[in-house]
């Protein structure tokens, strides 16, 4: 049976049939009789479709008809009678993970009464690091929702109803005076006029001077400031947690250094147009920091662990995720690039738009930004002169700064003074786990590298 209430049952060849065939009429008295008529034509004539049409004859009963397929195809016919389509639940879907179990209603794009289609975004659901998506299952009308904006859902927990299109609308607001209409259509009776009742006395001018000094002594409300309160979000509860979390937990020290930004730029301002029609990306500021970073954990493999404190072990990973810190307008997110160690430049940029494009949409899947072993924050696309990054996870051991690149006065090797771009680097690390010879070695071989570009391609 399909969602249109038709029967059929098709083969490759079909016998011919008469035309408006009835193998047997129902002479049933209830519904049951004219549904066992139906499974008879349907067996006893396979490859035709047989539906349900009323029998015309004054019987409150359904009939079924026959009607052969072209092609030994199921053709689609016109929907007769009652239709069989049952109201169907929308669940809560999954949230991206195993460990994430309940969200937030954030809102419903979908009225009740209203018709939608089939994987349109009816709801959309607000986790503590993404936002996901509710879709109608079929095609069909929103009879019920059973959970309003702002209330939390569990993975399955029903959260609408559908039913067949066109049914079940939307429930009319109750008219609030119904009795208006008649009212309106019968004129009322003449009123008998009442006696004229004597005139008020004047007030006393006591009262007056009373009530003109009470107006007088209330300042308008307009002049008054107030305050607002707004309920914090999943995601900023989830940010507020975890960075309180981490700052508990780890020894976390700041180191600096400074990096001379000219071969970068001389380099960039050289090969960018060939490096974008060769591999289809821009070539940024940012990628080769990234591609620096992991050459830099490979020689120094205790920024690339992290303290597992359920057995006071340290965890070291043979591999490089490294996540960059992403604004949207509901927090701050931190998209994971991974495998860095076996990427080239190209597949870090590519990745990296692909990614800050996904950030601003606020379509980012709880892959895309789990997994981090190693994070870079970049304060200088803001303007930021300098500041100390903060390590979002217990699970890193790590976290590199990136600052705004500005003409500064330099000694240049020959003695002279000269001037030159430079940007500030912060490497906050975990003191418990890393060394200061091992943080300042790490910003160090950062700095070579992003100072002469071709230490990347040579990996020295």
């Amino acid at each position: 049976m399909t969602s249109d209430g038709v029967f059929f049952l098709a083969r490759k060849k079909t016998p011919k049939m008469p035309p408006g065939y009835r193998p047997e009429p129902g002479r049933g008295k209830q519904a049951a009789a004219s549904m066992l008529s139906l499974r008879r034509a349907w067996i006893r004539f396979p490859g035709h479709i047989a539906r349900r049409s009323y029998s015309g004859l004054g019987q409150r009963h359904w009939v079924p008809q026959v009607r052969p397929l072209r092609g030994g195809s199921v053709a689609p016919v016109q929907r007769l009678g009652l239709r069989f389509f049952s109201k169907v639940d929308v669940p809560t879907p999954e949230l991206g993970g195993e460990s994430i179990t309940e969200g937030t209603i954030a809102e419903w794009n979908a009225k009740v009464g209203e018709n939608v289609k089939k994987d349109q975004v009816i709801a959309t659901i607000e986790t503590d690091k993404v936002t996901v998506d509710v879709k109608a299952p079929q095609d069909g009308q929103l009879l019920e929702i059973k959970l309003q904006a702002d209330e939390t859902c569990e993975v399955g927990q029903v959260l609408a109803v559908l039913g067949p299109p066109g049914e079940g609308g939307a429930v009319a607001a109750p008219d609030p005076s119904p009795a208006a209409p008649a009212a309106e259509a019968t004129p009322a009776p003449a009123a008998t006029p009442a006696p004229a009742k004597p005139a008020p006395k004047p007030a006393a001018k006591a009262e007056v001077k009373t009530a003109n000094q009470a107006s007088t002594a209330s300042p308008p409300s307009s002049q008054e400031r107030g305050e607002r309160r707004e309920k914090m979000t999943r995601m900023r509860q989830a940010i507020a947690r975890n960075l309180k979390e981490s700052q508990n937990t780890l020894a976390m020290l700041t180191t600096f250094q400074e990096v001379d930004m000219s071969g970068l730029i001389k380099m960039r301002k050289e090969y960018k147009d060939i490096f974008q029609a060769s591999h289809g990306a821009k070539l940024g500021f940012q990628s080769p920091f990234f591609l620096a970073s992991a050459y830099a954990l490979k020689q120094i493999p205790a920024l690339n662990a992290y303290i597992d404190n359920s057995s006071n072990e340290i965890v070291y990973r043979d591999y490089i995720n490294i996540g960059f810190a992403a604004a949207t307008p509901k927090g701050l997110v931190t998209p994971v690039i991974k495998n860095l160690e076996t990427k080239n430049l190209a597949e870090v940029e590519s990745e990296f738009a692909k990614f800050a494009n996904l950030a601003k949409q606020d379509k980012l899947t709880m892959d895309d930004i789990t997994g981090n072993t190693f994070t870079i924050t970049n304060g200088g696309v803001f303007g930021s002169m300098l500041g100390t990054p903060l390590i979002g996870s217990t699970s890193s051991a790590a976290a590199l700064g990136l600052h705004a690149t500005k003409d500064r006065p330099v000694v240049l090797p020959n003695g002279e003074i000269g001037v030159r771009p430079l940007m500030y680097l912060a490497l906050t690390y975990d003191h418990r786990l890393v060394d200061g010879r091992e943080a300042v070695t790490f910003l160090c071989m950062v700095r070579d590298q992003v100072e002469d570009p071709r230490r990347m391609l040579l990996e020295i």
